[in-house]
């Protein structure tokens, strides 16, 4: 915050003023939260995921868990659409406060929802229903608060200022991870297993009552406001997103050439490293919450300093590097990985790494977390400004949460699909033959080939976007003028 602590700019609406600090705290606290809410099913699902799925294996329930948390990320586009739409028609503050009540209901909803045990395949049933409402709330929660800070960010720092926001998923992920690691060990296994999973999915209420409490106090993004003032609103956001030939132009670029990239090496990063360690390599929970939350921990920072270069250097060469890097090096990394998690033991049906070296695990999650940094702290930003106000909302939340929500969300599932149909010498699936020379990295096959086509559309097609000033001609443009004048180079 030191940064921006020696010269606030102040956005004025009305009489009232949000200095910058105000409006990034505000706004990243609460998409942190958000997060938060929606990465605790990731955690406890090797836990838990028995309760409200019976296939008759563990691997089984597990990936009957993951579908379901999937099911989360699938339905996100469709609440960009309708969310983003809300917020260009009626505005940016009043979209993100419903996203976020409505999130937080779902998760201390689940908190609160009986196990198969008592009401039998009805709770799976009803955990998927708020699964797809969770989805929904954050398909329209992220671009409200990452297009309200652009467009109270001044010009050369919107993408220091936006990746406060970019580090929110990451801070909510650790959250998350804490919470369950201080209940857990707090309560000891058992008791966590039988009933302390509940307890943070129900302390998220609490966490959404305050950060309603700090974003009530905000005013309207000014940009908003004077394209309200002056009667330029779109009258349908839809159809100009996605009907005009050359904004959907950029949509689709926006998808293919950035985000459908960066979604599949954040979730591996992060995601797939905490499922690989857990999972396929056996490391204790505790170990493995350990390694990814020092990893995160120590990578975090770096969101900040990947967004400020992004307004010096550019958007499109830091996040393409960041592509590049993991395509090239994931396999020797897990190869890596395997060998510092070292030889398991069992005891019973419990399959346990005997002494992993987690100095090392944490040094190698913590690189895969640098690629994350880099992929992700300058998107924002690039997003905001590929798009005019009008339309801002929903053109790049749709790209956003299709690259992130579906690219992204499908990594563990389909990673865990992949693995078994290589290593499994009963599977006679069709993609058994492509996989089974990977073995256990298999699951690295998905995320390493979709970030390697994003890359080589971002290097052919991707615009750069810093020198965009959003602040003057947009106002009422349905296009990008200054990426239209250079041919959308």
């Amino acid at each position: 915050m030191a940064q921006m602590a020696q010269r606030t700019p102040v956005a004025r609406t009305g009489a009232v003023e949000n200095s910058i600090p105000k409006i990034i705290f505000a706004s990243a606290a609460g998409t942190m939260i958000e997060w938060y809410d929606f990465y605790l099913f990731a955690l406890v699902g090797s836990v838990i995921a028995s309760k409200f799925y019976s296939t008759g294996t563990a691997l089984g329930d597990l990936i009957a868990w993951l579908a379901t948390f999937a099911v989360g990320f699938i339905v996100r586009p469709f609440g960009a659409i309708v969310f983003g739409r809300i917020g260009d028609l009626i505005g940016r503050k009043y979209t993100f406060l419903v996203t976020m009540t409505l999130m937080g209901l779902c998760t201390f909803a689940i908190g609160l929802l009986p196990t198969r045990d008592t009401i039998g395949d009805l709770g799976g049933i009803i955990l998927i229903s708020l699964r797809i409402l969770q989805g929904l709330a954050l398909g329209g929660e992220y671009g409200g608060a990452a297009t309200y800070i652009a467009e109270h960010s001044p010009q050369g720092k919107r993408g220091l200022y936006t990746s406060w926001i970019q580090t929110t998923a990451t801070l909510g992920l650790f959250t998350a991870l804490m919470v369950v690691l201080v209940t857990r060990n707090g309560l000891g296994n058992q008791a966590f297993a039988d009933y302390g999973w509940r307890i943070p999915f129900l302390l998220s209420i609490v966490l959404i009552g305050l950060s309603l409490y700090i974003r009530l106090s905000l005013q309207e993004s000014p940009l908003f406001a004077r394209l309200k003032e002056a009667k330029g609103l779109s009258k349908n956001p839809i159809t100009e997103s996605f009907g005009n030939r050359y904004n959907l132009g950029f949509v689709l670029l926006a998808l293919f050439g950035a985000t459908m990239g960066q979604g599949v090496v954040w979730y591996t990063g992060q995601f797939y490293a905490l499922f690989y360690l857990s999972s396929i390599f056996k490391v204790s929970l505790q170990d493995t919450y350990t390694i990814i939350g020092v990893a995160l921990v120590l990578g975090t920072p770096f969101f900040l300093v990947f967004g400020a270069l992004s307004d010096r250097i550019g958007r499109k060469w830091i996040m393409l590097a960041g592509m590049l890097l993991a395509v090239l090096t994931y396999i020797p990394i897990y190869s890596a990985m395997a060998a510092a998690v070292g030889p398991a033991t069992t005891s019973g049906n419990t399959t346990v790494a005997a002494s992993p070296n987690v100095p090392l695990l944490i040094a190698l999650v913590f690189i895969q977390v640098i690629y994350v940094t880099m992929v992700y702290g300058p998107i924002a930003a690039f997003l905001v400004e590929l798009f005019p106000t009008k339309i801002r909302y929903t053109s790049m939340s749709l790209p956003y949460h299709i690259g992130n929500g579906v690219f992204g969300g499908l990594v563990p599932v389909l990673g865990l699909i992949l693995i078994q149909a290589a290593t499994d010498p009963k599977s006679d699936s069709w993609i058994t033959p492509f996989v089974q020379p990977f073995g256990t990295y298999a699951g690295l096959a998905y995320p390493m080939l979709v970030a390697a086509i994003c890359f080589i559309i971002g290097v052919l097609r991707l615009p750069e976007t810093k020198d965009q000033d959003i602040m003057a001609g947009q106002s009422t443009a349905g296009t990008n003028p200054a990426l239209a004048a250079s041919g959308g180079k």
